[in-house]
């Protein structure tokens, strides 16, 4: 049972946590202004994965659970947005939203009714065995994927049409407009998964990952909590396919394969899998990381690979549970001096 001196400290800390979060989306506002277009298309792409890592944590983080497969929820929301332009003809943002994240919603409840039902590695293998099947269908149903050749999709209209960006000028509005609207987004995510993991639901997914059997006892419904979590986890990874795709201008099978379900676990391990900014952190690192790794060399693969090495060992607790760790030693030795 939570007590007022257990509430004290959170109430206490909760400005210090509202001033961090308006100072740093106010830079992200502001960052456009002072960087090059390529910077603020990079910046973009490591908005989006930090939605995807964010939906990603709550299994991981949240609820215990490891899942391999979770490209499997960003290719969807990819793909239907691909299929959408192919098939009827769309051209708004909005749209591809509204039809997109029911489908997500949709895919991820049927997977996790089935995922749900085992644990541990068990867990892990089914979830990347249903990834691993999707793939193979957006590969050989190339008919209707485009097989390895992938669907194009190009830039969209935001904002029920009021943003255009057709003419000479089109790509370089498009990609300064865009990242504002997946910064709203983005924010949107960041608010809804925070209520999330700090409300009710959430701590009783904390409790099933510390103790299944004594949160069983309490009357907890363990598997129907592990499937909303796996709902919600695969929907915000979803949303982050679907706004990654009129961004890159197509998508492909390998946004389904298991290296990519990889790059999100990365994403998560890199800046700490157990707090909450953690996901967000890692999401914009890895991107940048990945980005400057493959330019520099051709054994890029192998450098991520070191790097998650040396994470593991040096940082287990990641980049942001580092720097918290280093917060409060700091903090203890001035109190002491």
């Amino acid at each position: 049972m939570t007590t007022i001196t257990d509430q004290a400290p959170r109430e206490r800390a909760l400005p210090r946590v509202a001033l961090a979060a308006v100072a740093i989306l106010l830079a992200l506002a502001v960052i456009p202004s002072f960087t090059a277009l390529y910077q603020v298309q990079l910046l973009t792409y490591g908005l989006i994965a930090a939605i995807a890592a964010l939906g990603f944590n709550l299994l991981l983080g949240y609820t215990g659970l490891l899942s391999f497969g979770h490209s499997a929820y960003f290719g969807v929301g990819a793909y239907t947005v691909a299929l959408v332009v192919a098939h009827l003809g769309l051209r708004s943002m909005e749209e591809y939203l509204l039809i997109g994240i029911p489908v997500v919603a949709i895919t991820s409840a049927i997977f996790g009714y089935i995922c749900v039902r085992h644990t541990r590695i068990f867990f892990g293998i089914l979830t990347l065995a249903i990834s691993q099947v999707l793939y193979s269908l957006a590969l050989k149903l190339y008919w209707v994927t485009g097989g390895s050749d992938g669907l194009r999709v190009p830039r969209p209209t935001l904002f029920l049409g009021l943003l255009n960006f057709s003419g000479s000028h089109g790509f370089q509005l498009f990609v300064r407009s865009y990242y504002y609207y997946v910064l709203g987004i983005f924010v949107v995510c960041v608010v809804l998964m925070w209520v999330i993991v700090h409300s009710p639901f959430g701590k009783a997914l904390q409790a099933i990952r510390d103790n299944e059997v004594r949160a069983r006892f309490i009357g907890l419904r363990i598997r129907r909590f592990r499937w909303i979590a796996f709902l919600v986890s695969g929907t915000f990874t979803g949303v982050a396919g679907i706004l990654w795709v009129p961004l890159n201008g197509l998508t492909t099978p390998e946004v389904l394969y298991w290296t990519f379900s990889g790059e999100i676990v990365f994403t998560a391990l890199l800046g700490g899998f157990r707090n909450f900014t953690g996901p967000i952190v890692g999401g914009i690192a890895f991107t940048y990381l990945k980005t400057y790794a493959v330019a520099t060399t051709e054994y890029w693969q192998l450098l991520l690979g070191v790097v998650l090495v040396t994470l593991v060992l040096v940082l287990p607790t990641g980049i942001v549970g580092a720097i918290s760790r280093a917060g409060q030693w700091f903090g203890r030795r001035n109190a002491v001096t």
